[in-house]
């Protein structure tokens, strides 16, 4: 089958426009509708249902996508290590990590890293479904488990709790409990079981919950139950690495915490090679040898 009609084919399809596909592949709308039309000539099909507002795909059109997003994304990867054959650490790296993990410590420390390789550019993915990797979704992952996928390079960077934290004006203003059965009395903040999240946090919600809590506030994410904690609205449920960087809030029962949570960094095996990958691994196992330490000095473990 003709690549370049399939590459034509895939511009339209992802765009819904012969026009804006020919913006994008500098060609004429003319030239783009020619080599649709000689595309399902060929294949003996309809890939398209025209109307006023555009392309719309048909369920053979669907297949075709299918097809060619596959290809469009292993061409990419190889493009991708073709670059990273180069000497010099530059070019794009996707980083996929969770919500909390990438708002809360991954992103403010991101500057050091921008200082040493000015010229790589970051576009990190913050999710809490797990991206494919060997698929190149995304080029490194930090995980809060070890990577299921096979042909991934894993490490496992530290390990993480989740704890309660309060501030110290509201502890002041509504006293500090002392059993986990004075929570009974106290605004418990944190993510809504039913939004996805690591099985340690969510576990010790539940336990907490037994203690007939009347006030709550749910958030879907960490970084929302860190700002309402910092309000002084209750007690929040947060992963201990945020002591570190927010020393304005303090751990409530400190026997109250889930069982540890492993933090793994992997990449393909076909990356192993890679600048920026290397770069980015090292900058991440120095800053959490500096977290570690720097916890250590705080006495937070």
């Amino acid at each position: 089958m003709d690549w370049d009609k399939l590459r034509i084919f895939h511009a339209v399809a992802d765009v819904g426009s012969l026009t804006h596909a020919g913006d994008t592949l500098h060609l004429s709308q003319s030239a783009v509708s020619r080599q649709i039309r000689a595309l399902e000539e060929m294949l003996n099909t309809t890939l398209f249902h025209r109307h006023a507002r555009g392309l719309i795909l048909t369920e053979q059109g669907e297949l075709l996508f299918d097809a060619t997003q596959a290809m469009m994304k292993r061409v990419e990867a190889a493009t991708a290590r073709i670059r990273d054959s180069e000497e010099e650490v530059f070019g794009e790296l996707k980083v996929t990590t969770t919500h909390g993990f990438g708002v809360l410590w991954l992103a403010p420390r991101l500057a050091k890293l921008y200082e040493k390789f000015p010229d790589l550019k970051i576009d990190l993915m913050l999710e809490e479904r797990v991206l494919d990797l060997p698929m190149r979704e995304a080029d490194v992952a930090i995980r809060m488990k070890e990577p299921s996928q096979a042909d991934l390079i894993r490490k496992r960077l530290m390990s993480i709790r989740m704890r309660l934290y309060a501030t110290p004006e509201y502890l002041a203003d509504r006293g500090e409990p002392k059993t986990p059965a004075d929570l009974a009395s106290h605004r418990l903040i944190c993510q809504n079981p039913r939004s996805a999240q690591v099985t340690a946090g969510l576990n010790l919600v539940q336990q907490l919950l037994t203690f007939d809590i009347q006030s709550m506030l749910t958030v879907n994410n960490y970084f929302g139950v860190l700002q309402a904690v910092l309000s002084n609205l209750g007690i929040g449920v947060l992963p201990d690495y945020i002591i570190e960087d927010f020393p304005s809030v303090v751990r409530v029962l400190p026997d109250v915490e889930s069982v540890e949570v492993p933090v793994f960094l992997a990449y393909p095996e076909e990356l192993r090679q890679s600048k920026r990958v290397s770069a980015f691994r090292d900058f991440v196992q120095e800053e959490i040898i500096a977290h570690r330490k720097s916890r250590k000095a705080m006495g937070a473990d």
